[in-house]
């Protein structure tokens, strides 16, 4: 492969992936914004048969909607010029932030699937468990194997 042709294919993939994190960066800006305002507005946030769930709560809503949001202004901020490494190194710690609200999120639904209800045992039927993991999810979860994409391009960056 010629030089000319290698430089190319990296200015074409670099184009793609700019695009790419900039439509994750506007939807995760939107879904941290919504985060935030849906703890000022005090009510939960259902959309559909459920398969969004914003929480109202201060903790997940509040400061996880300040996580997501800046993750969002990362991708935005290192979309620009990402074949520099660090405006990449900016879409990366986007993606990282939203690794650590999804984890923190999923772990939460672990935790609260091994009990029994309020009248029931003290662990959870299979059914109940399984149960436990049906949307409606967080828009943290819900943006997780869209983040995961930052990996293909760590891994064949030069």
């Amino acid at each position: 492969m010629t030089v000319q042709s290698q430089s190319q294919l990296q200015s074409e993939s670099s184009s793609t992936a700019a695009i790419y994190f900039a439509i994750l960066g506007i939807v995760t800006t939107a879904f941290g914004l919504a985060d935030l305002l849906v703890t000022a507005g005090g009510a939960e946030f259902v959309y559909g048969t459920a398969i969004l769930e914003i929480p109202n709560d201060i903790f997940r809503g509040g400061w996880g909607g300040l996580v997501v949001l800046s993750a969002g202004l990362f991708y935005l901020s290192g979309a620009k010029n990402i074949g520099e490494i660090h405006q990449f190194a900016k879409v990366a710690m986007g993606s990282i932030l939203i690794w650590i609200m999804a984890g923190s999120d999923i772990f939460a639904m672990i935790t609260e699937s091994i009990p029994g209800g309020e009248d029931g045992s003290w662990f959870n039927t299979l059914d109940g468990f399984l149960a436990m993991y049906a949307p409606p999810y967080a828009p943290a979860v819900l943006l997780l194997p869209f983040s995961l994409v930052v990996l293909y391009y760590i891994y064949h960056r030069d």
